[in-house]
């Protein structure tokens, strides 16, 4: 089985259905049409509701196992042209940082929890929180720090980036940078594509929020790129 969320289609979504009629009381009575929906995905949530899970509607190895499903985790080949973590990131493009004083914007803090340091607040520099939750969602280890650079010394070193890589970067000559929110100038994210002046990342906390952004090489070093196990 693999991360299944709304507008997916296929077998994986009419066994899903088909689980879900099940095991949900009273039952949602879903059509087993494999078209995962609006009603679908609420049955998801009500499941995770009722098993304790983040309630984000979002079929990942939690809930697959939850359903008595085995999820698959495995990456893609070296040449695939995308990677089902980069799918998960994607999805929460757009996800930024409450801007009224004192609230918190929960699914970042949702980010946190996949970190030992588990803050309780979107104010604190959480790229690497990010990155552990997209890779906890299937199915991989992450650092379960929320130091960007921890993750210089996670999976295997690569030293050809390649799409859905996990990129470490610092602002050249300096302990902070304002573009990432850092307070060390590191910062963490997934490789999406290179120039010979730029480099194209999809990450968290860029610019306070998850987005693409190209980073200059001017301005920063590439400390390493790392790839899962």
């Amino acid at each position: 089985m693999s991360v299944l969320r709304l507008g997916n289609r296929g077998p994986d979504v009419r066994k899903l259905q088909l689980l879900l009629n099940s095991v949900l009381v009273p039952s949602p009575q879903l059509t087993v049409d494999g078209d995962f929906g609006k009603r679908t995905e609420q049955a998801v949530v009500t499941f995770q509701q009722m098993r304790g899970l983040p309630q984000d509607g979002i079929v990942g190895q939690r809930t697959w196992a939850l359903l008595g499903q085995t999820f698959s985790v495995g990456s893609r080949p070296a040449n695939a042209s995308h990677c089902n973590w980069m799918t998960i990131a994607e999805a929460e493009v757009g996800v930024h940082e409450d801007s009224m004083p004192g609230r918190q914007n929960q699914r970042i803090i949702e980010y946190h929890q996949a970190t030992s340091l588990r803050a309780t607040t979107d104010e604190v520099p959480w790229c690497s929180s990010f990155v552990n939750w997209v890779m906890k969602q299937t199915g991989y280890r992450g650092t379960n720090s929320a130091l960007a650079k921890s993750w210089l010394d996670w999976g295997l070193a690569i030293d050809s980036p390649r799409e859905g890589a996990v990129v470490v970067i610092k602002k050249k000559g300096a302990a902070s940078d304002v573009a990432t929110g850092s307070s060390t100038g590191f910062h963490v994210a997934f490789f999406v594509s290179a120039s010979p002046v730029h480099i194209r990342l999809l990450g968290g906390n860029q610019g306070d929020q998850v987005r693409y952004s190209n980073f200059y090489l001017k301005g920063y070093d590439i400390k390493g790129y790392r790839w899962p196990v």
